[in-house]
């Protein structure tokens, strides 16, 4: 890539502490730059706005006018949840590339009206999961596509932190008061907040891409949390592929946070196929492998990041430079399966049942 910048991006919405990562991804791209960013309450663009040097020209409180004098090639989002498909209708108009912020939606109905926003103008529509940028997963798929250990039968998952205020732009720990975690849209209902909403799709949009594209055949699920919260802070949903069951845990209360300390039960993945498994935790570097010719097991270093894929900005940009579209959980395809399955879990916690996977 040249070292001339020439894609313009602009970070829209900083509900999700995510955008000052994402953010600086852009400003460490040799071929990328911030032009603008934007939010209705100004005190939230503060800290990006300092660690960016942005001028007083380049943020806004209305987005209308962010897009009109920046004229940018992409769009972040990073609204809450029950928002992202509002966000995408109004930028979709602007014919440009819109990268949102994980989980995809609120509901397979916002999804689908995010899929059918952007399908006019032929650009991306990029739904983004930071765990698809983490090594031992990566290295996890690659093996599983090579036939390493066989069809892909069950999926289990936990995952979580300490909670979603104890943490904000480049993991730097925070203290959450009681009033934060009332005030904040996290822990709010209508804003789509709560554990199950915040790392199930991680779970099963990635759990999807490891078996290969599959859906399940039904769905039961579980939530708890702290007395007087609105929204869960623990799920367990359960799926049913056939003859076999996979297994989705989230944990808003681990007890520590697993880029620091892995906390036990270890977040991340365990895969078990028809000729082995493949244990894939969050950050470490090297997963484990089970085979029927090494049943004992054994240590595999984790693969490096291709030149230019390190995170969801550098491949995106990549991508679409190749004339490519994104592919995997990043591609709203696989992604909405995985909302399938979010959608069902909601679902049987409402109803107290097990139902069948909602289309």
């Amino acid at each position: 890539m040249s070292e001339k910048k020439t894609w313009k991006i602009v970070g829209i919405e900083f509900s999700h502490m995510h955008m000052g990562d994402l953010l600086r991804y852009v400003d460490q791209h040799p071929n990328a730059e911030i032009v603008g960013i934007c939010d209705p309450q100004a005190e939230r663009m503060q800290e990006a706005t300092e660690n960016f040097q942005l001028s007083d020209a380049q943020v806004f409180t209305d987005y209308k006018q962010c897009m009109e004098a920046t004229k940018p090639d992409m769009v972040i989002l990073c609204p809450p949840t029950a928002e992202h498909a509002d966000w995408v209708e109004r930028i979709a108009p602007y014919d440009i590339h819109i990268f949102v912020e994980k989980p995809f939606a609120g509901s397979l109905r916002d999804a689908d009206r995010m899929i059918e926003a952007q399908k006019s103008s032929g650009k991306e529509l990029i739904i983004n999961w930071p765990l698809r940028w983490v090594e031992s997963h990566l290295t996890a798929h690659r093996l599983i596509r090579e036939g390493l250990i066989g069809e892909v039968t069950e999926v289990h998952y936990y995952d979580g932190n300490r909670g979603p205020l104890y943490h904000g732009a480049d993991k730097i720990e925070k203290e959450p008061s009681a009033e934060a975690k009332k005030d904040s849209w996290w822990y709010k209902k209508e804003a789509d907040g709560g554990s199950l909403r915040d790392y199930l799709g991680y779970g099963v949009t990635l759990g999807t891409w490891f078996n290969g594209g599959k859906k399940p055949d039904e769905v039961t699920a579980i939530t708890t949390g702290a007395a007087g919260l609105e929204v869960d802070e623990h799920s367990v949903t359960v799926a049913r592929y056939g003859e076999h069951l996979s297994k989705f845990e989230t944990r808003w209360g681990t007890f520590t946070d697993p880029w620091t300390h892995q906390p036990q039960p270890k977040c991340g993945f365990v895969i078990r196929g028809t000729e082995g498994t493949i244990s894939s935790y969050d950050y470490e570097k090297t997963i484990f492998i089970q085979t029927r010719a090494n049943p004992g097991g054994y240590k595999h270093s984790v693969d490096g990041f291709p030149e230019g894929e390190s995170n969801g900005i550098e491949y995106s940009l990549k991508r679409i430079e190749a004339g490519l579209s994104v592919e995997g959980p990043l591609h709203p395809e696989l992604a909405r399966i995985g909302q399938e399955i979010v959608d069902s879990a909601i679902r049987s916690c409402e109803e107290g049942r097990t139902v069948k996977l909602k289309d």
